[in-house]
């Protein structure tokens, strides 16, 4: 008897991936490890939310402007054009009902929603879904965040998903990718596995005082972060406030990213086509307003 298909089928893209010769590349960009072990499943608490969910997960393209993990604009855009084929190959597979695309600078993400739109499929990325559900959930949030170049791409996201009202901060932990140049600063990576280890990181001890002074200084009633590599710092941040009394949601990308792929297909909703439009659309506008 055959197997019905899953109401959930998700395409998982990441934004790069490193050459296995790399000496900047990061375990999790390893082809090597099983899909679930490349989505962090180890530490990320997104399991439940796929536990009824069918998807495949797809590595990205091999990153064209080195082998190092992206941080610059100038990065972004190259990867961004790199990740839009394995989105319209999605598409033309007729294999899912969602696409989400992984990695905090969400690389693509608006020229997805084009693409997507037309084979009526939803696509979600990391920073606009954090946003969204954010400001459902108190007046302002805040971005903790690594890089200086990084924060400052984020910033621009901000802008574009229009919630330069509803966002506190970018608050700046300085940690790097591992990338030509970043020796004599923090390894975010290296942080990460001190803290799954059990050990004291750094990273999480700047992550929980810029959380603190987000909220006290800054009028932040949400955390959320930028960089996906800096995902893992939910958890740790989450029960550090809860253990000093502050009660405040910490959210990270890719639990947004999947909660809002699944309302799309449980609503059976797309981008507008307003918003989006086909090269030949049926109607068309003759004036727009802000």
């Amino acid at each position: 008897m055959a197997t019905a298909k899953k109401k959930y089928r998700f395409l998982f893209i990441q934004p790069f991936q490193l050459p296995n010769d790399s000496k900047y590349a990061d375990k999790y960009h390893s082809a090597v490890l099983s899909n679930e072990q490349r989505m962090r499943m180890d530490y990320l608490n997104i399991r439940p939310l796929l536990e009824d969910v069918e998807w495949d997960f797809h590595g990205g393209p091999i990153a064209p402007y080195g082998d190092w993990a992206v941080e610059t604009r100038e990065e972004f855009c190259q990867v961004a054009a790199a990740r839009l084929p394995i989105v319209r190959e999605a598409c033309e597979s007729g294999k899912y009902n969602a696409i989400v695309l992984l990695g905090g600078g969400e690389p693509g993400f608006t020229e997805s929603r084009e693409i997507t739109r037309k084979y009526g499929i939803p696509v979600t990325s990391c920073a606009f879904s954090q946003m969204h559900i954010a400001s459902m959930l108190g007046n302002k949030f805040s971005v903790i965040d690594f890089t200086e170049a990084h924060n400052m791409f984020y910033y621009d996201l901000v802008v574009r998903h229009r919630f330069t009202e509803r966002c506190a901060s970018i608050r700046n932990i300085n940690y790097y990718h591992a990338r030509p140049g970043s020796e004599e600063h923090g390894n975010i990576a290296e942080e990460r596995e001190k803290a799954l280890r059990g050990e004291r990181s750094e990273a999480v001890e700047r992550a929980v005082a810029e959380a603190i002074d987000a909220i006290q200084e800054d009028g932040a009633e949400v955390i959320t972060f930028g960089c996906s590599d800096a995902f893992w710092l939910q958890s740790f941040v989450q029960k550090r406030l809860n253990e000093m009394g502050w009660e405040i949601p910490v959210l990270e990308g890719y639990s947004s990213a999947i909660a809002l792929a699944r309302l799309f297909v449980d609503l059976g909703v797309n981008a507008s086509g307003l918003a989006f439009p086909s090269d030949r659309p049926k109607q068309w506008r003759r004036k727009k307003v802000f």
